[in-house]
């Protein structure tokens, strides 16, 4: 049992990392825990077969489980940079909705695949006979007495696993819990141990020192809610993976994509994702909160939105504005369906409401998504808040997307990472051209109207950006320096009014400050927005879970991590806490408009 779960727990950290050296050092060091992770699988397998009757039963089960889950690890880290967490599977709908399109790219793959999955099906019924017809029975003593050593001991094991608490325990076995760099958390304690570590994410605990007297001691923001006599229309645009291509080492585009993003730039938004998780993007440029302090890993739309949030919307609609989200895509992607009620949108349009479905590529076209913005606009009777999210131009990057492309692409690289180049080109020229009919059309209105666009994070290139040296894999790493950070963070950001013209010399932002400087621009004053995001803006403009920027650009490596947390970051954390997690003691000094809703629903 014990070689056989050896076995097994290599087989997965090969498959996991992609290396089979590596899996080698894993267990080749004493002082990593894989042969306390080849005991506890030894456990479980003692402990299936007893349940079960049959010696070798609880392997069948296990070990393709268990490899198909190490597979998926691989297949997200190599796209997305990061390891599978226990949370991914409540989005797991959402991956097989974008299945057809990875799969176009790669076919093969996709026929490989399928097979594997046909084969092993077939392997599996034939091995599950074989040893229901060669195995005895165990008898219930021999039963009993299996269950009696591997139930207590996983039970102990299981609590381990709780990385917030202490264990003496855990410590000697060197399960050293790295919550704040899940990359190496999962390099050390392996796959199984980190993505068992991170089961308790789905409960976050109060940070050191929050309480009610806390929220009471923070400094009250010294502006209250406030609307101009004229009350502008706002229209927010997230465009998927908007980016200057042109930052690429050695890479000519002609003509130039994204001519008018360039002349209308405000500043940077420095996101806090790598070419993918929108959703997390989407949360701090609505809310003004941040992820940097959720667990690793964490989608809050999925796990932590269940219930009235205070968000741009929620302010807004209390004023009396008529509040519209759009998403050419479909409405449960993401949970929006119930996270836009949940932060006060009267309305959500998604792909089978919206007047035209007109597509460019295999996706609903930005020019379809303007269109559907400007007519909401000039049919609404009161003033609108609108936020968009575009989809044309979700990756993968395919050769030739679009055909009869208008855009050349000069790169030492190979054809298809050239081609692939092109194809995003295209895309991000169509995005900039729809800004540029926002524009156009704000700037004839009589009613004062504010743009924001921007970029939610840097495209999956994959290979591109291996081929032209912008990276060294296919995926930014979560901790870098501060200069690698902001070159491989942050998008373009527009923000502009047909009173005021644009906003300038924003510096790179977290999304979480984009609704300060949309008020601001806005000419509107609030509490929380551009009250205490304003005062926290003038001490930082990054606001991320390794590192912060200070508003004239220093940076503060691991800050989360340090003993002491600067009281203005420390009271931001407080906040947050309490209006997600906590009781909202905070809500009538800054969110009074949520007051009614949020005690309705907690009570």
């Amino acid at each position: 049992m014990v070689l056989a779960s050896a076995l097994l727990v290599f087989a997965i950290e090969c498959v996991f990392r992609g290396d089979f050296a590596s899996a080698i050092t894993f267990f080749a060091q004493p002082y990593k825990p894989g042969w306390t992770t080849v005991l506890v699988f030894a456990l479980i397998l003692l402990g299936l077969d007893a349940l079960l009757g049959r010696a070798w039963l609880g392997l069948l089960i296990v070990a393709p489980l268990t490899l198909t889950l190490a597979f998926v690890g691989y297949q997200k880290s190599l796209y997305l940079g990061d390891p599978l967490y226990p949370t991914d599977f409540l989005y797991a709908r959402q991956i097989f909705e974008l299945m057809p399109l990875l799969l176009r790219e790669r076919p093969w793959t996709g026929a490989g695949m399928a097979l594997g999955i046909v084969m092993a099906l077939t392997l599996f019924m034939y091995a599950w006979r074989f040893v229901q017809r060669r195995v005895s029975r165990m008898s219930y003593k021999g039963r009993a007495a299996r269950l009696v050593l591997a139930l207590p001991a996983l039970a102990f094991f299981v609590s381990l696993m709780d990385y917030a608490t202490f264990s003496w325990t855990r410590d000697r076995l060197q399960i050293i819990p790295m919550m704040w760099d899940q990359k190496e958390n999962y390099a050390s304690n392996g796959f199984t141990l980190a993505f068992a570590l991170n089961v308790p994410m789905a409960h976050v605990a109060a940070p050191n020192g929050y309480s009610d007297k806390a929220i009471d001691a923070m400094p009250k923001p010294a502006v209250d809610s406030a609307l101009p006599d004229e009350r502008p229309d706002i229209i927010m645009v997230m465009s998927e993976s908007f980016w200057d291509a042109g930052k690429l080492p050695g890479v000519t585009i002609s003509p130039d994509p994204i001519p008018s993003t360039r002349a209308l730039q405000s500043g940077e938004m420095f996101s806090p994702e790598f070419g993918g998780m929108t959703a997390n993007v989407e949360f701090e440029a609505l809310t003004g909160f941040s992820n940097a302090f959720l667990p690793a890993g964490s989608i809050p739309y999925q796990q932590y939105v269940r219930k009235p949030l205070p968000s741009m919307a929620t302010f807004l609609r209390s004023e009396g504005y008529q509040t519209l989200a759009i998403h050419p895509g479909t409405e449960w992607f993401w949970n929006r369906s119930n996270v836009y009620k949940a932060f006060g949108f009267d309305e959500f349009r998604s792909e089978k409401t919206m007047a035209s479905n007109a597509k460019r590529g295999l996706l609903i076209s930005d020019e379809a998504m303007t269109d559907e913005i400007i007519a909401s606009a000039d049919a609404a009777e009161n003033p609108l808040f609108l936020f968009a999210v575009s989809l044309q131009n979700h990756g993968p990057y395919e050769p030739n997307r679009y055909g009869n492309a208008t855009h050349s692409v000069n790169a030492l690289t190979s054809d298809w990472a050239r081609s692939s180049l092109q194809s995003f080109a295209e895309g991000m020229a169509d995005s900039d051209r729809e800004l540029q009919r926002l524009i156009d059309w704000a700037s004839k209105r009589e009613r004062p109207t504010v743009i924001a666009f921007f970029g939610d994070h840097l495209p999956p290139l994959g290979p591109v950006y291996v081929e032209t040296g912008f990276l060294k894999t296919n995926v930014a790493p979560r901790r870098d320096t501060p200069e690698n950070m902001r070159l491989h963070r942050t998008t373009p950001l527009v923000v502009w009014s047909n009173r005021s013209g644009q906003a300038k010399d924003l510096g790179a932002v977290s999304p979480a400050f984009l609704p300060l400087h949309v008020f601001k621009t806005a000419g509107i004053s609030h509490p929380y927005y551009t009250g205490f995001l304003s005062d926290l803006r003038q001490q930082y403009s990054v606001v991320e879970r390794s590192l912060l920027l200070s508003a004239n650009g220093e940076p503060t490596l691991d800050w989360a991590r340090q003993k002491e947390i600067d009281p203005a970051i420390r009271d931001f954390r407080y906040l947050q806490y309490d209006m997600m997690f906590g009781k909202h003691h905070g809500a009538p000094a800054f969110f009074p408009e949520t007051i009614g809703d949020l005690v309705a629903h907690t009570s």
